[in-house]
């Protein structure tokens, strides 16, 4: 698929991708995060921020080694999974 602006050459074939629905960082496991994030969250009883802060932190974790091919990308996933982590333990600590 072309980025914006740009126009792939007449007669040459487009890769089929679907960065919404099928990034290549969502493909690299049998499981995908997102199936992952649902088991895990059932029977669970926790407030919604703090479960959104868990499940982005776990997102962020479970795609790192999957999306960049940069150390310095897979280095801002980990930040900012550490990001969500800290602020789910400040939030059960009562700090938030």
């Amino acid at each position: 698929m072309a980025k914006w602006g740009e126009i792939p050459p007449l007669g040459k074939a487009q890769s089929v991708s679907d960065p919404v629905n099928q990034p290549p960082h969502y493909n690299n496991s049998s499981i995908e995060c997102i199936d992952a994030m649902a088991a895990m969250a059932e029977g669970t009883q926790m407030l919604p921020h703090a479960a959104y802060c868990w499940q982005n932190a776990f997102k962020y974790l479970w795609r790192f080694p999957y999306k960049h091919k940069s150390v310095e990308g897979s280095l801002t996933d980990l930040k900012k999974c550490q990001y969500y982590l800290d602020r789910l333990i400040k939030q059960l600590e009562g700090d938030l």
